[in-house]
């Protein structure tokens, strides 16, 4: 999924997509540590996609914090 298509969502359905794309990740592994996985191109598909819902979040977390607060340094 795109990063621009995932911004798009709201942060209720981002993170029911990190939520699905874990157990993704994880079934997927299993699967593989099983023998029945073909193509172990889908993990890394699933990990990136799972990486950039969570770079979303968290760049919405800070820019919802941000305001306000002044930075420590």
């Amino acid at each position: 999924m795109k990063a621009k298509e995932l911004r798009d969502q709201t942060t209720e359905e981002l993170t029911l997509k990190e939520r699905d794309l874990r157990q993704e990740v994880f079934n997927l592994k299993l699967q593989k540590a099983a023998g029945q996985l073909a193509n172990t191109a889908g993990i890394v598909k699933a990990k990136k996609d799972l990486a950039r819902v969570k770079t979303i979040l968290r760049s919405r977390e800070i820019a919802g914090g941000a305001k306000g607060t002044r930075a420590q340094g």
